[in-house]
């Protein structure tokens, strides 16, 4: 433990004056990244086809170089899938992560190069543990094992040239040998297709390890820790693990989850770091211990551009550079990447907090947004209105969904709301009017159309019975790793497929 911790020690100081560096020339480190990769697929199809070589500056490559997504990418994709090479980027692509496609059903393979495995996700990995040690020199965490709860797909063969997997499993697949003696369970169980078979087996092997971290998306791991509490009998987590120190989350705003954290872990300095990462590049990480905001990292081999929300859906959106953005307003995000992503539109939406450093918020997804009569709610919106209710009511929330209701003969339309508490309100219509005033004071627009209820009616709100959303995804095969529930929606299809269910479950409405 000295040893690596000396190790570890001088590493991290190293890391923490790169760090800093990019804090105090952020513009100037995106400027370098901006030339490398331009100058870096020059030769590539897709850069001999926007001539590449010949772009001087940031202006002329969005004007060549359209905004995509990945229909637009998908036929060159396939491509490389097939192993063709030096299409989106000059060095061999042979691994390809497997997106759960949360904005819609239909299945996503990101190229991930060995750019970005070294630059990006694997310095992304690393820095997660730099920035922890960094504000907690004492940290210990190296005395025991961390727990990671990754994704359901074994590594799989798409061409003789290619393969892919969840991107937990093409780390796992690439990362050293000394990173696997520091992790648990082993590699046949973190990487079992059967999302419950992998929490039984999980949850039996873990329960005897000096686990000291833990890492993963929340609504997952608090199935596990259930079952690890059921297995062993104890009452909370710390009984099982003494040593936990360090829950590493993401994918989802931890905010409503944090509660239940607190009962499962009931210590006082049990450190969460959020980390903003995803199968398309590692973006950002809590630099501070207080929760809320986090560092975008500018030197993982990504060049960032900004998109205006109220522009997403303009004919030819203008996009703004990191030196053009604001506090507090809302922005598409934007990137091109050392793995051929090129102004390739993420889905997500983000916020910055502060400019000096740079530090944001995800805010929620382009396409999970309500906004059936121009009051755009938003993720963000709702966790807040929801995190207040909560906090008046005494209540705890599991999961959760929205979407609207549409305008009959002689009603106005609506919200509907299904939630699946941990901890039910003491007063459920307090909760709801507290839900709709926190709304309104957060969204001027949803404040505007629920003027005298004339466009927008107080929401209706259904508590579901326990293990709804874990059955519903379960039931649409999206159990575990990257796959999160649909927090809002502009049409009624997961909503109406919810109280389907829950009709054939027990009654559910207030």
């Amino acid at each position: 433990m000295t040893i690596i911790n000396s190790v570890f020690t001088w590493f991290m100081k190293k890391r923490i004056h790169q760090i800093e560096l990019f804090q105090k020339f952020p513009n100037e480190v995106q400027a370098e990244w901006f030339e490398q990769l331009i100058a870096s697929a020059e030769n590539t199809e897709w850069g001999k086809q926007y001539h590449y070589r010949n772009i001087e500056n940031v202006s002329q490559f969005k004007q060549r170089v359209p905004i995509q997504t990945y229909d637009t990418l998908k036929p060159y994709i396939e491509r490389m899938i097939k192993g063709e090479q030096n299409i989106l980027w000059p060095s061999e692509i042979r691994w390809f992560a497997k997106s759960s496609g949360t904005t819609n059903d239909r299945s996503k393979f990101i190229p991930v190069s060995e750019e970005s495995l070294e630059e990006c996700h694997f310095k992304g990995g690393k820095d997660m543990l730099t920035l922890y040690f960094n504000n907690r020199p004492d940290a210990k965490i190296f005395t025991g094992k961390a727990l990671t709860l990754g994704g359901s797909h074994q590594i799989s063969n798409l061409s003789s040239a290619t393969s892919y997997g969840d991107l937990s499993a093409v780390l796992i697949n690439n990362l050293p040998l000394w990173a696997e003696f520091y992790r648990t369970p082993d590699i046949s169980i973190a990487l079992l297709e059967n999302f419950e078979e992998k929490i039984e087996k999980i949850a039996w092997a873990t329960k005897g390890e000096n686990v000291t971290c833990i890492s993963g998306v929340p609504t997952w791991n608090i199935v596990l820790f259930k079952r690890v509490l059921e297995i062993t009998g104890k009452s909370n987590l710390l009984e099982v693990w003494p040593n936990l120190e360090l829950y590493f989350h993401g994918a989802v705003n931890f905010g409503p989850y944090r509660e239940q954290f607190k009962k499962l872990i009931p210590n006082d300095t049990m450190y969460y770091l959020e980390t903003y990462n995803a199968s398309e590049g590692f973006f950002g990480l809590q630099d501070l211990e207080e929760p809320g905001d986090m560092l975008l990292m500018l030197d993982y081999g990504i060049y960032y551009e900004f998109l205006p929300l109220e522009n997403l859906y303009d004919d030819q959106p203008e996009t703004l550079t990191l030196d053009q953005v604001e506090l507090g307003k809302n922005y598409a995000l934007i990137i091109s990447t050392n793995a051929g992503l090129w102004r390739y539109q993420i889905g997500d939406t983000i916020r910055f907090t502060n400019l000096s450093p740079y530090r944001i918020q995800v805010t929620g997804r382009t396409k999970h947004f309500i906004n059936a009569f121009g009051e755009e709610v938003i993720i963000d919106n709702a966790e807040k209105a929801l995190s207040e209710a909560c906090r008046q009511t005494g209540a705890i929330i599991r999961e959760y969904t929205a979407a609207p209701i549409y305008f009959s003969d002689d009603k106005a339309g609506g919200h509907e709301w299904i939630i699946e508490f941990e901890k039910k309100p003491a007063e459920f219509d307090r909760f709801v009017d507290l839900l709709d005033e926190t709304l309104r004071q957060v969204n001027s627009d949803y404040d505007a159309k629920r003027f005298k209820d004339l466009a927008l009616r107080r929401p209706l709100v259904h508590s579901a019975p326990a293990d709804t959303f874990f059955n519903w995804m379960k039931a649409r095969g999206k159990l575990g790793g990257q796959n999160k529930v649909p927090r809002l929606a502009n049409n009624r299809e997961y909503v109406d497929s919810l109280l389907k269910m829950m009709v054939n479950v027990q009654d559910y409405s207030y």
